[in-house]
């Protein structure tokens, strides 16, 4: 991390549905409601969702500069946009974040990002939302960043970037297919090698009879932007990728979070992002001494 330049995150629900978006490649003039701000050298980022009892629970990474590692949060918000309450639901010794959410049978899972500890874990909830436990019988044999899972024609499919360096955790988009949630998976291989939008950043959805699938656009700075990849070929397992269009920061959000947005998930009729602002900040490690001296 540059001396005195930090990431600022910032969730909001875009209030209408993610293929509705798609389809006019644009967030503007869509009713936003921003997620809290969670304090100094806090944020919230990567935001998922899932409906449960007319109730929207927004699960989203939530990190500390002053700690090594991000946890999962999960904000609660009725039907009228307010919310009822915030609290940390999943914690683990290594990094975690990405917290793509879905339903499959009647059970609801979670895939963070793990990469930290050497494997990609699939967990499910035991008592929605609050608790979690791993799934044992999930077989994917790579370290995955940002996957992001897909049922579609019968199969599973799981787009990701492998956990390399920089430059390859930022450009390389690679799929991997399986018959069963719990695999065994096949990697299919590198589809797509473009720090302009490989990286996946939300929920595929299909739209036209095309697979869009959000990526994060990392020229210049991580999680630029959204590029939308169309994907074409999937039911052959003869996979096709063709960029598409980019999305822009919402007009309502630009003054204040002006540098970037890496997520696009779709949450039924609403949708989730996140934008960021850089700004000035101590270097983490002086937060670090700081945190082990004051305590705060």
């Amino acid at each position: 991390m540059p001396f005195l330049r930090t990431d600022h995150w910032r969730c909001a629900i875009v209030h209408a549905p993610l293929a509705e978006l798609v389809e006019a490649a644009s967030l503007n003039g869509f009713p936003i409601t921003t997620l809290p701000d969670i304090g100094d050298h806090r944020f919230l980022a990567d935001p998922f969702g899932l409906w449960r009892d007319g109730k929207l629970h927004v699960f989203a990474e939530a990190f500390d500069y002053r700690h090594p590692k991000g946890t999962i949060d999960v904000l609660i918000y009725d039907g009228t946009g307010r919310m009822l309450s915030r609290e940390s639901v999943l914690e683990e010794p290594w990094h975690l974040s990405y917290p793509f959410v879905f339903e499959h049978e009647g059970e609801v899972f979670m895939l963070p990002e793990a990469s930290a500890s050497g494997r990609l874990s699939l967990y499910r909830t035991k008592s929605f939302p609050r608790e979690w436990e791993r799934v044992e019988a999930f077989d994917f044999p790579e370290a995955a960043i940002d996957a992001t899972p897909l049922h579609y024609a019968g199969r599973w499919w799981m787009f990701w970037t492998p956990a390399g360096s920089k430059v390859e955790r930022q450009s390389l988009l690679n799929i991997s297919v399986a018959d069963t949630l719990t695999g065994p998976w096949k990697n299919l291989g590198l589809f797509l090698n473009d720090r302009a939008g490989a990286r996946p950043a939300g929920t595929p959805v299909v739209v036209d009879r095309k697979i869009i699938l959000p990526t994060q656009d990392c020229q210049g700075t991580y999680g630029r932007g959204i590029r939308l990849l169309e994907i074409e070929g999937l039911e052959r397992e003869l996979p096709k990728v063709t960029p598409g269009l980019t999305v822009s920061i919402p007009a309502t959000l630009r003054r204040r979070f002006p540098d970037g947005m890496h997520t696009l998930s779709a949450a039924g009729q609403v949708t989730l992002i996140d934008v960021k602002k850089i700004g000035l900040g101590p270097k983490r490690d002086l937060l670090n001494m700081k945190h082990r001296i004051f305590g705060a």
